[in-house]
């Protein structure tokens, strides 16, 4: 992946033209209702994604950065515009081909783990295989050399309650990753964390970014964090606000 050799401005639709998008968003739309009051959180948003960037989602608290990435992925369904991933419209599946759709294609990481307390973090990393009909003796060895690349193949055995946060946020990458997924989703991945381990997983997620040409789609507050992503796109009111490419 190229960067510019300094921070610029660009475009939220100069990626149009890459030989290779993943994510192409166009005039994304979404209103939430409280009783009669209706509050919009993405006002027409456009925003293209090339397979491999690592990209920061920033802004001040309310913006709508994790409604654009529920809407992007699927999680959530936007009220209008269209949301393209690897050149399939989200809003031409049925809810059960989106929910396929993301088992398959996608991983997510989100701030407070989402790790059930019960299940030693093999068994939460293998849990989406074995949901998906994945033979248990397949899922089994797919999970731990899932722990195995985010560095827990030493602790796979250990239940979240006998884990650091660091160690249960790789437990949740290594849940991400065991699919093989195209695109990652990060909700404020680093924010529960400490800035010591919140470094390590930050440079856990590039060297994946790196190696496997993972696209990474990032939501954050921290400035440090999307200082060492490959793009911060910023986001004011449910639009974006600007785009920065910038070296790492």
């Amino acid at each position: 992946m190229s960067h510019a050799s300094s921070p610029a401005e660009i475009s939220p639709t100069d990626a149009i033209t890459a030989p290779d998008l993943i994510i192409k968003a166009t005039g994304v739309q979404k209103t939430y209702h409280t009783g009669t009051v209706g509050v919009a959180a993405l006002r027409g948003v456009d925003l293209h994604v090339q397979r491999g960037e690592m990209v920061a989602v920033m802004g001040p608290s309310g913006c709508g950065k994790t409604t654009l990435l529920n809407c992007l992925s699927g999680l959530d369904a936007a009220d209008g515009g269209d949301v393209i991933i690897e050149g399939v419209s989200l809003s031409g599946m049925s809810d059960r081909e989106r929910t396929n759709y993301r088992a398959r294609r996608m991983g997510f990481v989100f701030q407070f783990y989402n790790l059930l307390p019960v299940l030693s973090a093999v068994e939460n990393v293998e849990l989406p295989l074995l949901v998906s009909g994945t033979r248990p003796r397949d899922a089994r060895a797919r999970a731990l050399e899932a722990l195995s690349e985010v560095g827990l193949a030493h602790r796979a055995y250990h239940r979240p309650g006998e884990l650091s946060g660091g160690e249960r946020q790789r437990t949740t990458i290594a849940r991400a990753l065991v699919n093989r997924p195209a695109i990652v989703w990060a909700d404020e991945p680093t924010g529960d964390l400490d800035s010591e381990t919140a470094d390590d997983i930050m440079n856990l997620l590039i060297r994946l970014n790196r190696e496997q040409t993972l696209t990474f789609i990032l939501v954050t507050h921290d400035r440090s964090i999307g200082a060492r992503c490959g793009r911060i796109v910023r986001m004011r009111d449910g639009q974006i606000d600007g785009t920065t490419a910038q070296e790492r």
